[in-house]
């Protein structure tokens, strides 16, 4: 059965981007900690990791980047559907994991009650919208998010919609098209990152066409990056290339500036690193890091914000001071991450082991 599946071009995997997988759990570790810190620091001046929410922007690049070196030379053999299905395995167990962490977190929050005020059934259908990832943006009280029980759901809404589009039609088009809706888009992003005063939107009711905008943008920009060989050789290693992705994120925030620096790093900068982390070497001590990263950066997106609310709820009733929060923070972040490699090894592996064994045999049976 094992020599029958290799035939199969599901299995025609490929060797990582080692410095990648690394990379993408730096930006999510800084993403769990902006979102700490949005409740200790609200106003993003004085926030020192204000500028992670650009995290998902390079999220998109890299994803675009993976895609086309993944799939372009097999998604003809592979076929559309089978694509989808493989990209539906890889990333919609954490969705509906994310739902339910975020359902109980509604429900069971000790310190404000809002699942009294919306009752079952609102509170159903906020887990449904979490569950397949349809928009439902229901509650003010905490800004309107479209996917109020776990809110980064918002990105993998836009991630399916970019996977939808590369298999009906981006793996089709030729680089001189893809450079035309790539400059197409960055005018579209320098737009909304000027109308917007910042490229922090696509999240909200209020902001949603900026998210299409913003995976617009930086899946095609990832997806040039690899058909046009943008692989710089350097001696730059991991920690190197790590430090230079978190100063991205350290920029400091101002309303007179963003409209021009939030564009440049997401246009210029990340494919930049993109390109310098796919020409990088890993020693043995990096490669395990590296791994690690890889591995938990998916389920610690995915997981965190739940706790988050909760951390919300209690700085509202309790109020606490800026020593405590940070300790919190400090002890907060370990344990997410303690906790999202739990569901990745006791959750989520298992259950895309079980479902890629299945679409297997049923490939074979065909």
């Amino acid at each position: 059965m094992t020599n029958s599946y290799s035939n199969l071009p599901i299995l025609n995997t490929k060797q990582h981007f080692q410095i990648l997988d690394g990379l993408r759990g730096v930006a999510a570790i800084s993403v769990v900690i902006f979102h700490f810190m949005e409740i200790a620091i609200p106003d993003y001046h004085d926030d020192f990791i204000a500028h992670a929410y650009l995290a998902v922007d390079f999220f998109f690049c890299l994803s675009g980047f993976v895609i086309a070196y993944a799939y372009d030379n097999r998604i003809k053999t592979l076929g559309v559907i089978q694509f989808l299905k493989l990209r539906l395995i890889r990333l919609h167990p954490l969705v509906l994991i994310g739902a339910i962490i975020g359902l109980a977190a509604f429900i069971l929050d000790p310190f404000i009650n809002l699942f009294e005020k919306y009752g079952y059934l609102q509170t159903f259908l906020m887990f449904l919208s979490g569950s397949f990832l349809i928009p439902y943006a229901i509650v003010p009280e905490r800004y309107f998010n479209l996917f109020h029980l776990n809110p980064p759901t918002w990105s993998l809404f836009w991630e399916y919609i970019a996977n939808i589009c590369y298999g009906l039609l981006f793996f089709k088009i030729r680089n001189k098209v893809l450079w035309l809706l790539t400059i197409i888009a960055s005018f579209l992003l320098c737009y909304e990152a000027y109308h917007s005063k910042y490229l922090g939107v696509g999240w909200s009711g209020d902001t949603f066409a900026g998210g299409g905008i913003r995976v617009f943008y930086s899946f095609l920009a990832g997806m040039l990056v690899f058909r046009s060989k943008w692989i710089i050789k350097s001696k730059l290693g991991f920690t190197a290339l790590g430090i230079l992705l978190i100063a991205a994120f350290l920029f400091p925030f101002s309303e007179k500036i963003n409209f021009v620096t939030d564009p440049f790093l997401v246009i210029f900068y990340f494919p930049l690193i993109l390109a310098l982390g796919a020409g990088a070497m890993v020693n043995t001590y990096t490669q395990t890091v590296c791994k690690f990263f890889g591995e938990i950066s998916y389920p610690l997106y995915m997981v965190h914000y739940p706790f988050i609310w909760i951390f919300y709820s209690y700085v509202i009733k309790m109020k606490p001071g800026m020593t405590e929060m940070a300790l919190i923070t400090v002890i907060g972040l370990p344990l997410l991450l303690g906790f999202a490699y739990l569901v990745l090894k006791f959750v989520d592996v298992p259950i895309r082991r079980k479902l890629t064994d299945k679409m297997k045999k049923n490939m074979l049976a065909a």
